[in-house]
C-alpha cells in the first residue's frame, strides 16, 4: 500500500476537552522527539511542564476561538496534532482578528504519506472559515524545510524573536500571509 493510502486510513478529528491528558502527553512526545537533542535536560523538563502541561492543555481547548485536531493512526493511536487560534507573536503588526498556526506535530515513525499537510490544510481551513484573514506562524529559524513549505503556502518573513525553553533561546521567525 502506497503511503498515501496509509494516511487516508488515519481518522482525523476535532479536539475536545476529553482529548486533554491525550494532547498533552502527545504535545510532550512530539517536542522531545524533535528538539530534544537542543536542550539541557533542565530547560527541556522547564518547559514542556509549561507548554504541555494538562492545565495549559485543557485551557487551550476550553479556549472557544482555539481549535486543536487530533490524527490517530488505524489503531486508534494519537499520532499528530495542530493547534490554532488568535494571532499573539510579538510583532507590531499583529491586529485582533488575526489568526496563528500555533503548533503542528507528527510523532516522527508517522512522518510522510500527506498526514503533516492534511493536519495543516485543517488548521488553515478553520482560521479561515468566515474568509480570508492575514494568518501568522512562528517557525524555528533553523527549520529549513518548514520554512519553505510554509513559503510555498504564500507565508514571508516579516520578523524575528527569541523563544525560550527553559533558559535557552531559540532564534524563531515570524511568518505572516496576507
Amino acid at each position: 500500500m502506497a503511503a498515501t493510502q496509509v494516511a487516508m486510513t488515519d481518522t482525523l478529528r476535532r479536539a475536545t476537552l476529553e482529548d486533554a491528558d491525550t494532547l498533552s502527553s502527545l504535545g510532550a512526545r512530539t517536542f522531545t522527539e524533535t528538539f530534544a537533542h537542543l536542550y539541557p535536560p533542565e530547560d527541556l523538563e522547564t518547559f514542556l511542564a509549561y507548554a504541555y502541561g494538562l492545565e495549559r492543555t485543557r485551557n487551550d481547548l476550553a479556549h472557544s476561538e482555539k481549535a486543536s485536531w487530533i490524527l490517530e493512526d488505524e489503531d486508534g493511536e494519537a499520532i499528530g496534532y495542530a493547534l490554532a487560534g488568535p494571532c499573539d507573536l510579538p510583532h507590531d503588526d499583529v491586529q485582533p482578528g488575526d489568526g496563528e498556526l500555533k503548533r503542528i506535530y507528527l510523532l516522527k515513525a508517522h512522518q510522510g504519506g500527506g498526514r503533516g499537510s492534511r493536519l495543516l490544510n485543517t488548521a488553515l481551513e478553520w482560521l479561515e472559515k468566515d474568509g480570508p484573514r492575514r494568518l501568522w506562524i512562528g517557525v524555528w529559524s533553523e527549520n529549513f524545510g518548514a520554512q519553505r513549505l510554509y513559503g510555498r503556502l504564500g507565508f514571508e518573513k516579516v520578523g524575528e524573536y527569541y523563544f525560550p525553553v527553559g533558559e535557552t533561546r531559540d532564534l524563531e521567525f515570524i511568518l505572516r500571509r496576507g
